[in-house]
């Protein structure tokens, strides 16, 4: 009977309950880092109560992953419960777009986002040292390019216990990637009448209507949505702007916090920040006390070049404290001072790189007694909130942002102040310079390119709000904001920094390549040349069983790909389920090659699930795949599952969501069998007789252990395998040609102890009881005579067969539907050939069983122990022998509809040796049983000798005819000395046909 299917809501909710690692399954981080001990904000108690350790103490101490395992699996299961769901969903959807889509990356964004909250819990004090300590480097080397140096090491115990701050990191970074996902999709997929209402709450771009009407007195800021509705280009890079700000503000360290350390560093405590520059004020005002002078100073008061001058005595001070002193004047500040305006600045660009509105710049200015640079700072296009009243905004703006150009090319005392007035006006140039990471980098040429974009558009469709003075070529504003930089693509500018100083060893990391695909729309090509290289990884030191090699003209020559290998399970798993959002919209991977590359992703992925041991869902992620190619990752998979409970779970998984059982399980054993090539072309012949040494007689007795014990992994595979095809209704004729499969690759490749097992694992009588129900319906095991297998000659038993079988025969798909009750004639037909075989290696264990008992008979005559409990057990060995001996005598693998050129070559390989083998065995219990046992010899020299046995003409063929005649020979002198040993004298008793041996008594009277 077929295992019940479940609901997917309740499939999922059982998989849960089953996989749940503890009493606090519900929580992903169910380990010791999750105890009051574990908690920065709080000291320990300096004494502390005597506790005995639990079972889950001691667990926890003997398996010290199993926390991390717990958690890494509740992730990947809920990823796989999202996909699912989301994967029966769009079964009853035609319409595909970004909005069916993007509910599932929010669900992921949200597992990163969970993850995240987690590990903070944990690493959220030593995760903001590491930004407060970047902070002071940025601070601290503002003149001067740094490069990124190796990330911090954690000082004292690791908290998280089998967590660590680089994985807090990993997992915002993941976070930032869903975000990146979701918006590109919305550019790349867009739906016609997406507003902020219908996106589930989530705070996402809504790209303005082009039904905006604007006019020459509309506000910049209405002009500016009529851009980024009517170019494409502009939405898209502005998307990524704003991500790249969201990224920013979510991943930095807290504004508050940030000036808070720059107070510290500016010599002022809190609360003095307002004064500005404080040092450089108190000189002022001394030098006005000490001269008594009531006017305002001026740089050339008499003397005042030498007695105003900084602490070291270097510089000659500002005289007046006005934003503009130091260039107007040429003049310097205090020490302290100078680092004031520089973590001013610093600050300022801050707030801009995270987007802040400019009132939240204004409030902070204001507070700080610095309105004067919130002020310079106003203007932005993107800025609804900024006040547009004055009848002149309407091309103040433009004007603006040349000012601003101008003031980041050639004014500023700082470097991130140049930085701030690029950021507001787009020069490129000055944005650069205090770019210290890919991130900061790309904003710089995405908010110049979008920027320079709105001038153009204002250009030619407004061209009453240009002033007249930027078209002056001649003039002071007419320079290009690139600096003379060429306009790069998305792509360019991805790849270019992979390359330089400042960027090369971020870009290269393997989440920022990706976040550099998607914003660059070569998605496609990072898959298909990362899974390329994955290909080649997996199959460096030797061929993989996972990922088959293909060639590698996938990976442009040059082209920089990121360190990727089948350990990296959290890469993967987001490359996985990015892979199939695209594939849920449409997008086309390509075909043959890219189309592998692709799929080794998928492939990995899923080897990775297996050996987590999340069985349960490789049907999903394997259903995702090509057809070949997901029956061949299945395959390579089910091997692992033995439990016969989880085999019915997968079959049941595998039909519900509609892949091809019967295809993965013969792929299954293709690949195995493909896994162990054979060393040779011809068929070995059996080896069960000693291969060195002779008898007196020239005749060789049997070999101790002939068939031995060791089975290879790849045996033990193909043995699993084809337990799989109990579990398979139907498919009677293809089960019993799996099983001759199977056993002519063992027989091929000398596996005689895993043929052996085999037989023994799945004989035929327990297939034929498992599988008949649905052919004949009823279980019977058709190896045995109809009358002691079944009750068919009851006749409510009879009918209730019928019934059942009807039922079978109208089952639709059923490729046995066809049988009628009395087919069991025709299924022994099909089952011949697989019989045979295994009647082969019930005969050759009889042997071993029997040889082994032979040699134990010296042992017992040595002794002098009573050898009738020995012979007890000795006749039952025979008996095994003789029973199991009789069906390779007649006809065995003699079937009309088989290979038989390929069943002779097997003949002759096996059946010399076994009848040579059998004849010793008749020889050597004649001396302990019965003489009469030698008869069967004659009888045997009498089958091979029949012209329709076939049995000469394996011997002539083997050219083996002359052992054959030297053992019957040594037979024939055994019959006549046989009077001498062993049997009883007197006279010899008749057989029921009248053999006897008494024509062979032979007596040679005595000189």
């Amino acid at each position: 009977m077929p295992p019940r299917q479940m609901p997917r809501e309740e499939s999922w909710n059982s998989l849960r309950r089953s996989e749940a690692p503890g009493d606090n399954a519900a929580d992903g981080f169910s380990d010791a880092s999750m105890n009051d001990e574990s908690d920065h904000g709080s000291e320990r108690s300096t004494t502390e109560s005597l506790t005995f350790p639990t079972v889950s103490d001691v667990h926890r101490a003997l398996h010290p992953l199993q926390a991390t395992a717990d958690r890494v699996g509740k992730q990947v299961e809920e990823f796989a419960e999202n996909l699912d769901r989301h994967s029966s969903r769009n079964k009853r959807k035609h319409r595909k777009d970004c909005s069916d889509i993007l509910p599932l990356v929010d669900a992921y964004k949200n597992i990163a986002r969970d993850t995240i909250n987690r590990l903070q819990s944990m690493h959220a004090p030593d995760r903001q040292q590491q930004l407060s300590k970047k902070m002071k480097r940025r601070l601290r080397n503002s003149s001067t390019k740094s490069t990124p140096g190796p990330p911090p090491v954690d000082d004292g115990e690791d908290r998280g216990m089998m967590t660590s701050v680089e994985d807090l990191k990993r997992w915002e970074l993941e976070e930032q990637t869903w975000d990146l996902v979701g918006l590109m999709l919305q550019v790349g997929y867009p739906k016609q009448g997406m507003t902020q209402a219908n996106l589930d709450g989530e705070s996402r771009l809504v790209r303005p209507s082009k039904d905006i009407e604007v006019h020459r007195y509309s506000s910049e800021n209405d002009i500016w949505n009529r851009f980024l509705a009517s170019d494409d280009q502009a939405w898209e890079r502005h998307t990524v702007v704003e991500w790249l700000k969201r990224c920013a503000d979510n991943s930095g360290q807290d504004i508050d916090q940030v000036v808070k350390e720059l107070e510290l560093g500016a010599d002022r405590g809190s609360g003095l920040w307002a004064h500005s520059w404080l040092f450089s004020k108190e000189a002022i005002k001394f030098q006005k006390r000490l001269r008594s002078w009531p006017q305002v100073l001026e740089p050339d008061d008499p003397g005042l070049n030498t007695s105003l001058m900084n602490s070291d005595k270097t510089k000659s001070l500002v005289t007046q404290l006005d934003p503009d002193a130091i260039t107007r004047q040429g003049r310097s500040l205090e020490q302290q001072d100078y680092y004031f305006e520089r973590a001013t600045w610093l600050a300022c660009w801050e707030m801009l790189r995270r987007g802040k509105y400019w009132d939240y710049v204004r409030i902070w200015c204001h507070e700080r007694g610095e309105g004067w640079r919130a002020t310079a700072m106003r203007g932005d296009p993107r800025n609804a909130c900024f006040p547009t009243s004055s009848p002149a905004s309407w091309q103040s703006r433009a004007l603006w942002r040349k000012a601003c150009a101008l003031a980041a090319k050639d004014g500023g005392i700082d470097e991130y102040e140049n930085g701030v007035y690029g950021v507001l006006s787009g020069y490129l140039p000055s944005v650069l310079k205090v770019s210290r990471s890919w991130d900061d980098y790309l904003f710089a040429h995405y908010n110049s390119y979008l920027l320079h974009s709105f001038d153009r558009y204002l250009k030619s469709s407004f061209p009453d709000r240009v002033p007249a003075t930027s078209n002056d070529k001649h003039g002071s504003l007419n320079f290009s904001v690139f600096g003379g930089q060429r306009t790069q693509s998305g792509n360019q500018i991805v790849e270019k920094m992979k390359h330089l100083e400042t960027t090369r060893e971020e870009a290269r990391e393997p989440l920022k390549m990706l976040q550099g695909s998607l914003i660059a729309n070569t998605f496609d090509d990072f898959v298909v040349k990362h899974g390329a290289r994955l290909t080649q990884a997996a199959n460096a030191e030797g061929r993989s069983k996972i990922l088959e090699p293909f060639g590698d003209d996938q990976i442009p020559e040059g082209s920089v790909t990121a360190p990727i290998s089948m350990a990296d399970h959290d890469l993967l798993r987001l490359l996985t389920h990015i892979i199939f959002l695209f594939q849920d919209l449409g997008f086309q991977f390509g075909e043959g090659q890219r189309r592998s590359a692709m799929e080794s992703i998928i492939v990995a992925y899923v080897g990775y699930l297996s050996k987590a041991g999340k069985q349960q869902l490789l049907p999903l992620y394997a259903s995702r795949l090509s057809y070949q190619t997901s029956i061949a990752c299945l395959g390579r998979q089910l091997p692992a599952i033995q439990d016969r409970r989880e085999r019915k779970t997968m079959m049941s998984l595998m039909k519900q969501i509609g892949i091809d059982v019967p295809g993965v399980l013969g792929m299954q054993l293709q690949l195995i069998i493909t896994d162990t090539p054979l060393m040779q072309s011809k068929w070995p012949a059996l080896r069960i007789l000693e291969q060195t040494g002779k008898e007196a007689s020239g005749v060789r007795p049997i070999q101790t252990g002939f068939i031995g014990d060791k089975v290879t992994n790849d045996q033990e595979d193909l043995i699993h395998g084809f337990e799989w095809y109990m579990l398979l209704d139907f498919h009677w004729q293809q089960t019993m040609a799996v099983g001759v499969v199977i056993y002519k690759h063992l027989l091929r490749s000398n596996g005689l102890a895993a043929a052996r097992r085999l037989s023994q694992t799945v004989p035929f009588s327990l297939i034929s009881l498992g599988k008949t129900n649905d052919v004949l319906g009823k279980p019977v095991d058709i190896s045995r005579s109809q009358d002691s297998s079944d009750d068919e000659g009851n006749p409510v038993t009879r009918s209730q067969s019928r019934s059942r079988h009807a039922r079978s025969s109208r089952r639709p798909g059923s490729p046995s539907g066809k049988f009628a009750h009395g087919d069991r004639e025709l299924m022994l037909s099909q089952a011949r050939t697989f019989r045979d075989f295994e009647n082969l290696f019930a005969a050759l264990d009889a042997m071993e069983e029997w040889k082994n008992l032979a040699d134990e008979a010296v042992k017992y005559i040595e002794k002098g122990q009573d050898i009738r409990v020995w012979k007890d057990s000795f006749q039952k060995a025979y008996k095994k022998v003789e029973t199991t001996i009789e069906p390779l005598l007649h006809g065995w693998l003699r079937n009309p509809n088989s290979d038989e050129e390929d069943f002779r070559q097997i003949r002759v390989a096996c059946l010399p040796e076994v009848l040579l083998a059998y004849n010793m065995v008749l020889n050597f219990s004649s001396y302990y049983l019965s003489r009469d046992l030698l008869l069967k010899s004659m009888d045997l020299a009498a089958l091979v000798a029949a012209e329709d046995s076939g049995l000469a003409e394996c011997f002539i063929a083997a050219e083996r005819m002359p052992e054959l005649v030297d053992s019957f020979a040594f037979l024939s002198k055994t019959i006549i000395r046989a009077d001498d040993r062993g049997a009883k004298a007197g006279k010899s008793k008749k057989k029921r046909n009248g053999k006897t041996l008494d024509l062979w008594t032979v007596r040679v009277p005595l000189d």
